[in-house]
C-alpha cells in the first residue's frame, strides 16, 4: 500500500527530483545570509548601531529590520535541517514517492511565505500559521518515508 505513489518523470527516477525543492530552499537560505550581512553593514553605515556590537552580539540592540532578517536566517538553519536529511535519505534509499515530492514543494513554498512575512510586515499569527503548516508538512513527509521503508 505504501508504494501507491510510485512514478517516473520522463524516464528519470522521482527520488532525484527532490533535489529541486532542496536547491530552492538552499537559495532562499543564501539570500537571507547575504541580506543579513548587508543589513548589518547598512545599520553600521547609518550609525544605527555600534559595529562593536557584532563582535559578541551584546551591549546594544540592532534596528528591527536587522533583527527580523537575522532571526529569519537563523530559522532557516533550524527545522529545515530535517528537510535536508529527509531529502538525502529519499535519494540514498531511492524512494520514489509522488507524495513526498509534492510535500517537499509545499514545504518550500510555506518556508518562502514564512520568510516573506517575517522580513516584511511580520504578523506573528500569520507567521505562526505558516510555521505550523510547514512543521505538519515535514512531519507528513517523515511519516510517509517511514511507511515506505518499514
Amino acid at each position: 500500500m505504501g508504494r501507491l505513489f510510485l512514478i517516473k518523470i520522463t524516464g528519470r527516477e522521482l527520488n532525484m527530483e527532490i533535489i529541486y525543492p532542496v536547491f530552492c530552499l538552499v537559495v532562499l537560505t543564501f539570500i537571507l545570509a547575504f541580506a543579513t550581512g548587508i543589513s548589518r553593514l547598512i545599520s553600521v553605515s547609518r550609525r544605527q548601531i555600534n559595529p562593536k556590537y557584532f563582535r559578541l552580539m551584546s551591549g546594544d540592540t540592532p534596528p528591527e529590520y536587522v533583527q527580523k532578517i537575522e532571526r529569519n536566517f537563523a530559522n532557516l538553519l533550524e527545522v529545515p535541517i530535517l528537510f535536508y536529511l529527509l531529502a538525502g535519505l529519499v535519494i540514498t534509499l531511492q524512494i520514489n514517492s509522488l507524495l513526498i515530492f509534492n510535500l517537499a514543494w509545499l514545504y518550500v513554498a510555506l518556508r518562502l511565505a514564512h520568510t516573506i512575512i517575517h522580513v516584511s510586515y511580520n504578523n506573528v499569527s500569520h507567521r505562526l500559521t505558516l510555521f505550523v503548516l510547514s512543521i505538519v508538512t515535514l512531519l507528513a513527509m517523515w511519516i510517509q518515508l517511514f511507511m515506505l521503508v518499514r
